[in-house]
């Protein structure tokens, strides 16, 4: 059985380190960019969860190092976020892919890195943006619910796809459909209301699915 001193896990944007010991006991560490896996793995460390990751304000966690370290007998876990990316390119090589976003990225459903890259606090590392996974989400749930309808959902979506990943906000959607017509003014503010109070959180879902993935691991 593993203990705590041998399980670590790269997270803080998608899911709060606090949050994340909650479920799982486990040493956790700031979102993974390059060296870091290599780093863990001179540490000791068997089991490592990769959840949030640097995209590009960093060199980003290479292929090549995950791949070194699972040779070296580490067990890599991946989802969510970096670890759903790096999941759905490596699975063949034995990384282990969890949740709906690295499904999504292994079967084609998408394929940019922007669809999971958020903004976040430097010191914290907690986002400042909305991913458009979950927008794309959230968007669908609010056609569902009669907010808006098929055409207006396909022309927002690919409203908040064409914005930097870095400026990508509910407020911000909504104003910019409304400015360009695409929906009035009275349907943004309802928009709005139905995403700030309704949002489809799948990369925390996925967080949370990387850490009772490795839990049942140890158990």
């Amino acid at each position: 059985m593993n203990t705590k001193s041998e399980i670590l896990v790269f997270a803080g944007t998608s899911i709060s380190h606090e949050d994340s010991a909650q479920i799982l006991d486990a040493t956790y560490w700031p979102p993974i960019s390059r060296g870091d896996i290599e780093k863990a793995a001179s540490k000791g460390y068997k089991i490592i969860g990769i959840i949030d990751g640097i995209f590009f304000s960093r060199a980003a966690a290479a292929h090549k190092e995950i791949i070194k370290v699972m040779k070296q007998g580490v067990t890599v876990v991946g989802g969510c976020s970096m670890g759903a990316l790096r999941a759905s390119e490596l699975d063949i090589h034995g990384m282990e892919g969890v949740g709906t976003i690295y499904e999504w990225y292994r079967d084609e459903v998408i394929e940019d890195d922007d669809e999971v890259a958020v903004a976040t606090n430097p010191d914290t590392f907690e986002p400042v943006s909305s991913p458009m996974v979950n927008i794309r989400e959230t968007l669908k749930a609010s056609r569902d619910a009669g907010i808006i309808d098929d055409d207006e959902c396909r022309l927002i979506t690919q409203l908040a796809k064409n914005t930097h990943y870095t400026e990508r906000s509910y407020f911000g959607i909504s104003r910019t459909a409304e400015k360009e017509g695409i929906i009035s003014g009275k349907k943004a503010e309802s928009l709005l209301q139905f995403c700030k109070e309704n949002e489809c959180d799948i990369k925390r879902e996925d967080a949370i699915l990387v850490l009772e993935k490795i839990k049942k691991m140890i158990e």
